[in-house]
């Protein structure tokens, strides 16, 4: 195989027989025949001492860790920065974290394609090179206005599209399924947590004491060195040797890239945009129209593409499961974590600093819940896994969307941070390890894709839902003060009711992710009791055939032996019958012995009488 040449070392003999049976357990169940794709990916070895594996493993989970922080610098700080450009509208500061969750979620689409077709390490450093220039140019939005900062949030968000799906397409082809491989993809959820405290913190401490741009320009110098040390400890990922009969738009895909890109970027900018606009604008649900026509369109593509962007031959219920327990879970995450800081800020009137603070607990909590899932994924159901994870999802929301102002921090506000990270480090490591290990070595790209899709486009679409919640339920209302907020916002009973309200929102999310983790841990119980009652009815043939074996062979062994008796009983009488044959011989030869004896005694005497006679 040509990949397994440019590979040398990289690809041993027992790697070179593993990847030939998955390249022809590939090509049969395929519909289409993208064999040369097939025949491309290689098995790519990590370093072999441990100082090494640590920072070859470290610098590919700084791909989620710094993509957690890019969205922790624009929370925390949130109404710093609102201040700064004079904005107070909801709507328009929700667009600070979800432009940039936009094209964290849409771009890696195409983003674990490309590092399929042209090698995980490129597009994995090139990554880090895009969010470092982008995270500058956002720091210099300080000098012109919120729609600049917007946009630069924006392509600041395709960095990290690029670096996920590579960063776990390399580890997916490093490491074969066992504990090792589920610990380092735990290691990797684990630094969801840990990321946004840090950013939250370092952006608050920045943005109270000096400026709040030298957030996103310490930002991007820590991202140039990260893609600086990437290229020298990555292994080298061969680039995979192509079909020239097909032409590089048909292995890209690039209509169903640019009908999937545009869909999900015009339903989303419509949900976000409608808290600001209305619904009653009419672009809004224009571009919302287009945006589901795009979707669709992109749907048919992918159903007859020769190279798809979504196998849809190697899909299959469990995988359609996953995607919606990640979806409604880190929807419920996404709304959980906006509104919970926006109320710890405004109602409860703490500084952004004091806040990142208070957060610091889902750090222990999310590598506590990432190791467990480690050695709980080899010995439970991946369903089971996925349930606990929506149970701890809608335990922390209903913790949240219920809790009074006034209350101390440790109850109701410290128990949610406990149980929310083990939603978080749960779902995602549970999620990512299940599709790598079912999906081919060729597709580690689009199984780190999909998953990453679903989490950051969950996170900003939802952010748009509650969004319109919040500003239609929280608007008008007294004056009376329920918390005084110190950037300038005052936290009134409606709009209090208007977090609540959008709190709720996550809640039933995480409800509908919870049902239907239940039906795919029932659907899972189900299957698998069918396959043991098919097997032990299987095993059941097997033991009744053995069985009648047994019998015939005892059937057959007494046949034989009747037979043996018989013959037995044939050869007996056969010697009585030649017994009394030679007995009556003996006895027909003694009778004639007497008979001749007795002719000779009678001549005898005769001959003596006739001497005796000539004697006279």
């Amino acid at each position: 195989m040509e990949s397994n040449e440019s590979n040398g070392s990289n690809l041993n003999h027992e790697d070179e027989v593993e990847l030939e049976q998955q390249t022809t357990k590939n090509e049969n169940q395929s519909h289409v025949a993208p064999a040369p794709l097939h025949l491309t990916q290689s098995f790519v070895s990590h370093p072999e001492s441990l100082p090494a594996e640590a920072a070859f493993v470290a610098i590919l989970c700084m791909a989620q860790f710094t993509t957690q922080v890019g969205l922790g610098q624009s929370i925390a700080p949130l109404h710093i920065i609102g201040a700064w450009f004079h904005l107070t509208n909801p709507g328009q500061l929700s667009w600070f974290p979800a432009a940039y969750s936009l094209t964290v979620g849409t771009f890696i689409l195409i983003a674990g394609r490309l590092g399929d077709l042209y090698g995980h390490k490129k597009f994995f450093v090139g990554g880090f090179f895009w969010y470092a220039l982008w995270s500058v140019l956002a720091g210099f939005s300080v000098y012109s206005n919120n729609i600049f900062f917007d946009c630069c949030r924006a392509f600041q968000g395709i960095g990290p599209a690029f670096l996920l799906p590579n960063s776990i397409a390399i580890l997916g082809r490093s490491y074969k399924p066992g504990l090792r491989k589920q610990v380092v993809f735990s290691l990797f959820g684990a630094m969801a947590p840990t990321g946004f405290v840090v950013g939250a913190t370092f952006s608050s401490l920045l943005a109270q004491k000096a400026w709040w741009p030298w957030g996103y320009w310490i930002l991007g110098i820590f991202c140039l060195i990260l893609a600086l040390v990437g290229i020298y400890i990555i292994p080298h990922t061969p680039t995979p040797q192509h079909d020239k009969s097909f032409s590089m738009f048909t292995h890209i895909d690039t209509l169903g890239s640019l009908t999937g890109v545009s869909g999900l970027v015009l339903v989303n900018f419509a949900w976000n945009q409608a808290p600001i606009v209305g619904w009653n604008t009419p672009y809004t649900y224009v571009l919302l129209i287009i945006g589901l026509l795009f979707l669709s369109l992109f749907g048919y593509i992918e159903s007859h593409a020769t190279f798809p962007l979504i196998p849809f031959s190697v899909m299959n219920a469990d995988v359609a499961f996953l995607l919606a327990c990640i979806s409604c879970g880190w929807a419920s995450y996404s709304i959980w974590l906006y509104y919970f800081l926006q109320f710890l800020e405004v109602c409860r009137d703490e500084t952004p600093l004091l806040m990142s603070a208070q957060i610091v607990p889902v750090i222990p909590s999310g590598f506590g819940a990432a190791l467990t899932t480690a050695f709980i994924l080899g010995r439970w159901p991946g369903s089971t896994v996925m349930m606990i994870a929506l149970t701890a999802f809608l335990a922390g929301s209903l913790l949240v969307a219920t809790l009074p102002v006034h209350q101390t921090y440790w109850k109701q506000t410290f128990l949610s941070l406990l149980v929310m990270p083990w939603g978080m480090d749960m779902s995602f490591p549970a999620a990512t390890l299940l599709l790598s290990n079912a999906m081919p070595r060729e597709h580690q790209g689009i199984a780190a894709s999909l998953v990453n899709t679903i989490v950051n486009y969950s996170i900003s679409l939802a952010l748009g839902f509650a969004g319109t919640i919040e500003v239609h339920v929280g608007v008008g209302g007294g004056m009376e003060l329920v918390g005084a907020g110190g950037n300038g916002r005052t936290c009134t009973p409606q709009t209090l009711k208007g977090y609540r309200a959008a709190q709720y929102l996550g809640v039933g999310l995480a409800g509908l992710g919870l049902f239907t983790a239940a039906i795919f841990s029932w659907d899972t119980w189900r299957r698998r009791r069918r396959e043991q009652s098919e097997k032990g009815k299987e095993e059941a043939k097997e033991e009744g055939f053995g069985e009648n074996m047994d019998a015939e062979r005892e059937s057959i062994g007494r046949e034989e032996g009747y037979e043996a008796d018989g013959k037995i009983e044939e050869e007996k009488s056969d010697n009585k019958k030649e017994e009394l044959d030679d007995n009556k011989g003996k006895r027909g030869g003694e009778e004639k012995g007497k008979e001749k004896l007795d002719e000779k005694t009678e001549i005898q005497e005769e001959e003596e009488k006739e001497e005796n006679k000539e004697t006279l």
